[in-house]
Formats: structure tokens, sequence, C-alpha cells
């Protein structure tokens, strides 16, 4: 049989190809409309991945909220009370914060009583309080250095003694800048994300005109000199754990020799984990993303280290284990549950994969009071089942490889090994959120100043992040913690200054108090912790 010169067996085949045509670009067509419900909810949409607990669940309601860190309630008598509303309330601010006592009072001659004409007294007071912010003001500091002689022996010898008075070494030679101003330009930069052209401005504002230039000579010199050697002993206690903590970004260096300008760069970060007492988190610049560069630095580390699924992490010596991340697990069903329709999302595969994942972090949340040994048990009674029964699941599920759905069951298959080993220590976290909090600083202020402008430029802000983000996490203030590395460096081992490299680590005791930060429980917790250990 044949239909206008084709035959019935040639149709059928054109028909069966334009099918297919068509089932390809409707596969094609659901993949960009998912593509761009994604985008649009990025830009628009909130950034929290939080989900409704009580529509999005696989699981019964008590178990999901059950908390086992929560006591019980004790349960007491309230007695009614008023309270007084205040505009200000002094226990939000530092406890010794000076306070400037301006008196309100009558002139002498109109103290007089308006009905008898006797003088008055002060029979109270009212009493109201403001927060006086001083701007930052700058001084010259003059060093003058006494030089002394012996009359006698002026007289009297042919050798005169001549003794000069102790002088501080200036933290740069033959420069104008002091610890204190470094560590303001540091702290403003990589700290409060303001770019070198901003404090130009304010300098200037001020009546002191210091370039940028300048500003960046001063920290790259200080750098070199000073805090190298502190930032490679820091690196030598952070390989010394055996839990950590890995994460890279991107960085643009300018003038990078062999490479373009608008190429990448990295900036790498390690941290230690949540067991340790002390806490150093470092930075390290490199130009490229090669897995040589976390194998070089972590060359005298054993141990676990907490990844993304990123392969150059895998391909690290065999002493290094890598952890992978459930977050980044938990985060791709997200995305596919976020591009379906709102009909649809309830009863979705992707629904279901994120409530697996916020299972097994809710069992975290259960754990974190718990010692290693015991959170390793509890990991063995509730989250190895769990995790198992979910990749039971995962390996019947069906979806299109080029989907989100698709692309997180293949994540899920292909990082089962990495993401499964937090159950095999105590000390170990569920995901790699610590890293990607702690990278957080570096990606902000690389949104205000760009780029850097030389490898050597680079590498300084590497050390600035490390010391600064340090700082914080072991509840110090940055500024007075580098303006006191920057006064004792120079010194070093001099009568009256710090002997040793070591006790510019943020857990050493040597560091003074006023360089805790002030009202801070979590500061005060862990001085607590360092004096107990």
């Amino acid at each position: 049989m044949k239909t206008k010169g084709i035959s019935a067996e040639k149709l059928l085949g054109i028909i069966a190809e334009k099918d297919r045509q068509i089932a390809q670009l409707e596969q094609q067509v659901q993949w960009l409309m998912s593509q761009i419900r994604l985008a649009k909810h990025k830009q628009f949409g909130v950034s929290s991945e939080r989900t409704d607990d009580s529509q999005l669940t696989i699981f019964n309601e008590a178990e999901l909220n059950s908390d086992m860190t929560m006591p019980e309630p004790d349960f007491t008598e309230v007695k009614s009370h008023y309270r007084k509303r205040t505009r200000l309330t002094t226990d939000k601010l530092p406890k010794d914060l000076p306070v400037e006592v301006i008196e309100h009072k009558l002139p002498v001659e109109d103290c007089i009583c308006p009905e008898c004409g006797n003088e008055m007294h002060t029979m109270g007071k009212e009493t109201r309080e403001e927060l006086k912010i001083i701007p930052a003001r700058a001084v010259i500091v003059r060093h003058v250095q006494h030089v002394y002689a012996c009359r006698s022996c002026e007289t009297t010898s042919d050798h005169v003694p001549i003794i000069k008075a102790n002088m501080p070494e200036p933290v740069i030679k033959g420069g104008f800048a002091s610890p204190e101003t470094i560590a303001h330009i540091a702290v403003q930069k990589f700290m409060m994300a303001s770019p070198l052209y901003r404090q130009e401005q304010e300098w200037k504002q001020n009546g002191i005109l210091l370039s940028r230039q300048t500003m960046s000579n001063w920290l790259i010199k200080a750098c070199e000199d000073w805090l190298v050697p502190v930032y490679e002993e820091m690196k030598r206690q952070l390989c010394k754990h055996e839990v950590l903590h890995g994460d890279e970004t991107t960085l643009q260096v300018i003038k990078e020799p062999g490479k373009a300008a608008q190429s990448k760069s990295y900036m790498w970060l390690y941290r230690t984990s949540g067991e340790a007492k002390h806490q150093i988190v470092l930075y390290d610049y490199q130009p490229d993303r090669k897995h040589i560069h976390p194998e070089a630095f972590l060359k005298n580390f054993k141990g676990y280290l907490h990844a993304d699924g990123y392969e150059g992490y895998h391909r690290l010596p065999e002493n290094i284990i890598v952890v992978g991340c459930l977050a980044h697990l938990r985060r791709k069903f997200f995305d596919a549950f976020k591009t379906l329709p709102k009909e649809k999302q309830a009863e979705s595969n992707a629904a279901i994969g994120v409530s697996y994942c916020d299972q097994l972090f809710h069992y975290e949340k259960q754990f974190a009071l718990l010692t290693p040994d015991n959170r390793h048990m509890e990991r063995c009674r509730l989250s190895r089942p769990l995790f198992d029964e979910f990749y039971k699941w995962i390996e019947g599920t069906a979806a299109l490889p080029n989907t989100l759905l698709g692309k997180a069951v293949h994540y899920a298959k292909s990082q089962r090994r990495y993401l499964e080993r937090y159950l095999l220590d105590g000390r170990l976290e569920i995901s790699n959120n610590r890293a990607e909090r702690s990278i957080k600083p570096f990606v902000i202020g690389r949104k205000n100043w760009l780029f850097a402008n030389t490898p050597k430029g680079a590498r300084a802000s590497a050390i600035y992040y490390s010391l600064i983000v340090s700082a914080r996490e072991n509840g110090l203030n940055p500024f007075e913690y580098l303006t006191w590395i920057l006064t004792n460096a120079p010194n070093l081992g001099r009568v009256g200054y710090i002997a040793s490299v070591t006790d510019f680590l943020p857990g050493s005791t040597a560091i003074p108090e006023k360089i805790f930060t002030p009202q801070s429980d979590d500061a005060n917790l862990k001085k607590l912790a360092w004096e107990e250990n």
C-alpha cells in the first residue's frame, strides 16, 4: 500500500521520528521552564532554604518537632507586674562604657520660691540616657628617645659612655604608620568590606591626604614583615587537628603572570571543626583550582576533611579522608522542589528527598549537646537506618538525567561514599556549612573591592582575613588583636614584650584581657574554656 508515492512503512517511520522529536522538544521545554523558575526564585524569592514542616514531611509531627536538648518546663506562679518602658536599656551596652554626666540646674537667682520668696532645694532628679558617638580622630605620636652621657667622663676620660633610653621599634621602618593605623585600615577593608578608595575619601574629609597606594603598601609591608610568621604558626597548629573543613571561591587578580586579567583565581579556605578548643580559620590564595594546592597546604595533615563534591578533594592522598556535605545534596533536591508548580510540590519526589535530608539534620540538632562517643552511638541507632532507607528510596527513584531532580539523584548516588562518612566518627559534622560560613566574609568583601591588583596583594589579603576571622571566631576584637600583634612583633623577645610567635595565636593565654570583645557571652564562655584547659 502506498500513499502519494510514500509507502506505509516509510510513513510510519516519519511519524515515529516526528514523535521522538516532539518528545525531545517537550523535555527541553520542561527543562528550560524549570531553569526559568529556579532563576526567578533565586532573583526574587527568599534566600532561605527552609520548608514548611507542617506540609512537607514524610515523618510524623511528634518525631519531627521533638527536641531532646530542651529541658522539661518548670511550672511557677507568675505575679502580675507593671513594666517600666525606657528609651534605652543599658544592659545592651558594655558595662565599662564611659558615662558623661551633664547636670541641668536652675541659675541661683531662679531658685526662689514664687510663693514665699525663700530658697528652693533639689527634691529629686529626672534622668535620661543617650548614646553619644564620637568620630575617630587622628593624632601624631612623637617618640623622643633620650640619649645619656656622663659629665665627669666628658671632662676627665678619653671614653665617654653613651646610653640610650629604650624605645620600641616601629612597625614599618622609615614610615609614619602606627600599629593602630594599620590595624584600622585592615579591619575596615577585611572586616567591614570598605575598599581603600573609600577609606581614602574618609581620611580626606578629616583633612588627611592619605592615598590608597600608601595604605596598600602599609598593609603588604606589615604583613610580609610581621604577620606571615603568625600565619605559618597557625597553619602548623591547624594541621595538628584530626578534623578540618575546606572550601574555595573565585577571585580576580588583575596582574597575575601568564594569565589574562579576566581569568579566575581562587581563594581556598581551611578551618578547624566544632570539636576544636581554639578555632583557626586560614585562607590560602592560589592561581587556579587544581587539587595540588590543598594537597600541598595539608601535607602535614592526617585525618578527616569536610568538603563539597568537587572532584579535586577526592584526589587527595589516602591519609586525608574526605567527608561529604549533605547540605549540598539537600540544596539540589530543594532547587528541584522550588521549580515545580505549587500544586505539584507537596507530592513530588523532590519533596520526599528534602524531607529525608531534613530528618537527618533534625537528628543532628538532637545530638548537638552529646559527647562525640554518645553522638556516634545515637547516629548508629537513628541516623544510619534512616540514611540507608533514604538511599533505598533514591535507588528506586526514576528521574530524567537532564532534570534538576535527575541531577540531585545522580549527585546522591555518585557521592554516597563521601556523604555517609559523617556516621563514622562523633566528631564529624553532617554538612560543610561551617566552612561556607567562614568564607562568607571574603565573598562579601569581594563584592565591594571586586578584585586584587597583584598576587602579592591577594596573598596579603588571605593572611589578614585569616587573622581577623580567627579572632572573631575566638571572641577577640580584631582591631585590638591586630594592634597588639603589630606592636609586639617588631619587638619580639625584648623586655616587656611577647617572647614567642606562638603567643600571638588566638588561643594563647598571653592575650590581654582588653582584646576580648566586651559583653560577648560567647567570648566569655570561650575564655573560661581556655582557662580551664
